[in-house]
């Protein structure tokens, strides 16, 4: 009886503590504002491409709503499930610093069940630019439920480039008729995806939508590519196209014609309406594809009578050099300020020495007869306890760290595995991802932006550094690998958490082309990451567990 009363007392001491600390955390961070959204996701009848489809909608939109927020606030999205499926929502590009709980991806949050909500606590620490959100379960992202999220610069920290006349958005992706069940059941058995059945704008389809500019006045358009499938090139007739921001960092402002957007990737551009006042063509169109897709939207001259005609102009296809040659182009400002006053280029990534070199590989071996998808011949499969939940509760058998090696094994052979590569934190990390395949590779780091220092054709080898960009390259969350080549990143491992690696080819990323890096301290301070969160969903072998009582 004594033994149970000591117990009891070290329990509530060490929930005292607890809740000591989590009230001096939240003091010292009251003065960011919050932000409160409901979001209402239903079934809805969708006509994207002319054909009635059943759509996944947030509070009745199609895309969803689009988010709008300042670096540092606090988000609280409570999320209402009312379609008859379990679901859940993924935040690519934002950070989530010390908060992997909030990623919204299967191995760190259990899925929101029919009929039940669960309450986002999201905060744009220390980030500023051009994300979107998604639906990470299954093949939701095929039906819609994807949105942009916007973070602005804090007022006083100056940007680069003078306030523009308006900020227009464009979500553009590969689309489908066939409905996401059917999709999921394709490759399920076993099957590639089909070649898409066309491109939409922000949920429309050929000439959908139409942007009003006036004459004279520049505007920001924000691009990302929300699809599935296929890389995409974004053009405006007769307009040029000045990059300034890629997922969080400011660019030097180099002009381009035309914009090679692959999956996955947000971009931010300024365009002049500086032309002849009539309407103009804006394009989207896939690339490294032998038939091509095209969709169209209407660049609007708010006094014009002239609406537009002929062909959209044409983009480029299948040819690789030019968009290796426009990568290469797009470098860090290291002038201009970030998410805090101080410049973009007081971070010298490139007079650090990484600790280790970590090498993925891509493949698409046939496992047990069917169509997977590997990283190091490993294909991932999900638990049914999110990791970051098993790891917390040391629940045994539900994963290993080590269970998917640091570099390629050789061959085309693959195999089963819930895939938990380790990491210690504040590691400084060289991955190279390398693509043999003939195809395009894009790949996405939750929890992170990287430093893209380097891609080159053929095999990487350590003689291969001797051409990063140890200078200005810029820092992202998503990056692609051309076709039997590779891409080398630079990453601190700053943000303790269980943190999804990904294909952005959503067929390659459900059938096993993913794994997750558990960035790990033993410390157990606030400083370093939060405790899980009192309303965590409890699912799998976490079942019945006690998340915290403050």
């Amino acid at each position: 009886m004594t033994k149970m009363k000591s117990n009891n007392a070290v329990s509530s001491l060490s929930y005292l503590i607890l809740f000591l600390a989590t009230f001096v955390f939240t003091s010292v961070t009251s003065e960011d504002p919050y932000k409160y959204f409901t979001w209402k996701v239903t079934y809805g009848d969708i006509y994207p491409l002319g054909l009635k489809q059943q759509g996944i909608l947030i509070n009745g939109q199609f895309p969803g709503p689009q988010i709008d927020t300042v670096t540092n606030e606090n988000l609280i999205i409570s999320v209402f499930n009312y379609l008859s499926e379990p679901f859940l929502i993924s935040w690519n590009g934002i950070q989530h610093r010390r908060n992997s709980w909030q990623d919204g991806v299967s191995g760190t949050t259990c899925p929101i069940p029919p009929g039940r909500n669960f309450t986002y606590t999201l905060q744009a620490k220390d980030q500023i630019g051009s994300y979107f959100y998604f639906p990470s379960l299954g093949m939701h992202k095929a039906a819609g439920a994807f949105g942009a999220i916007r973070i602005w610069s804090r007022p006083g920290i100056p940007v680069p480039f003078p306030s523009p006349s308006g900020d227009i958005t464009i979500l553009a992706g590969d689309w489908f008729k066939l409905g996401h069940r059917r999709l999921r059941r394709v490759v399920e058995s076993g099957h590639k995806l089909p070649f898409p059945d066309g491109l939409l704008i922000n949920g429309r389809g050929w000439n959908g939508n139409t942007f009003t500019v006036d004459q004279g006045r520049t505007y920001r358009f924000r691009i990302s590519n929300v699809g599935l499938a296929t890389s995409l090139n974004f053009r405006i007739q007769g307009h040029s196209l000045k990059l300034v921001e890629v997922e969080g960092s400011h660019t030097l402002q180099n002009t381009y014609s035309s914009l090679d957007i692959h999956l996955g990737q947000s971009y931010s551009v300024l365009v002049t309406a500086d032309q002849p006042v009539k309407d103009y063509y804006i394009v989207v169109s896939t690339r490294f594809t032998r038939r091509v897709l095209t969709t169209t939207s209407i660049l609007h001259y708010s006094n014009s009578r002239t609406g537009v005609s002929g062909l959209p102009p044409p983009g480029p296809t299948l040819d690789i050099a030019s968009s290796v040659f426009q990568a290469r182009t797009i470098r860090w400002n290291l002038t201009a300020s970030g998410p805090r006053p101080n410049p973009q280029g007081s971070y010298h990534y490139g007079l650090i020495k990484p600790t280790r070199t970590i090498m993925l590989a891509n493949s698409a071996p046939y496992i047990n007869g069917k169509q997977r998808y590997a990283v190091n011949s490993v294909s991932y499969i999900a638990p049914d306890t999110p990791l970051k939940l098993a790891d917390y509760f040391n629940i045994p058998g539900v994963f290993y760290v080590g269970s998917i090696p640091t570099f390629p094994t050789g061959g085309n052979n693959g195999y089963l595995q819930t895939a938990v590569m380790g990491a210690n934190f504040h590691e400084n990390v060289e991955i190279v991802f390398q693509n043999w395949e003939d195809s395009l590779q894009s790949w996405h780091i939750d929890g992170y932006s990287f430093f893209v220092v380097g891609f080159g054709s053929g095999q990487w080898t350590p003689d291969s550094r001797g051409r990063y960009n140890l200078r200005d390259t810029v820092a992202r969350c998503t990056t692609q690998v051309y076709p039997r080549s590779w891409t080398a990143v630079y990453i601190a491992l700053d943000n303790v958490g269980m943190w999804n690696i990904r294909s952005e080819n959503w067929e390659r990323q459900y059938l096993g082309q993913q794994f997750y890096l558990r960035v790990y301290t033993p410390s157990k301070s606030l400083r370093d990451e939060y405790p899980v969160p009192k309303n965590a969903l409890l699912c799998g072998r976490a079942n019945g567990r006690v998340t915290r009582p403050f």
